[in-house]
């Protein structure tokens, strides 16, 4: 698995367009052959992080090479963002637990 890292602040002047474009995103993400989820969390200094998971490296460069996706990422470097960095990690082991009811 392939997980995505992508934190952020956004210029304040510019929320609800990108609210609209991030939507769009979402649902593209979604309609990805090989992908498995996505969530976005929002710090209390407005530190922005989406963690992004596909299944694997060729779905990741898919989604990061789509047409839709690179012209949003050209509008978030021209207009959204004040700073972002990205990480784009191989999964090396997993652990999980589930309390049962």
């Amino acid at each position: 698995m392939i997980v995505t890292v992508f934190r952020s602040r956004l210029r304040p002047e510019i929320a609800d367009e990108y609210a609209a474009m991030a939507a769009q995103m979402s649902e593209l993400a979604r309609a990805m052959p090989g992908y498995v989820s996505h969530k976005a969390f929002t710090a209390a200094d407005g530190e922005r992080v989406t963690i992004v998971e596909f299944e694997s490296e060729e779905a990741h460069r898919a989604w990061a090479t789509h047409t839709a996706h690179a012209g949003a990422k050209r509008v978030g470097r021209e207009r959204f963002y004040a700073e972002y960095s990205i990480q784009v990690c191989e999964v090396l082991r997993e652990n999980r637990f589930t309390r049962d009811a």
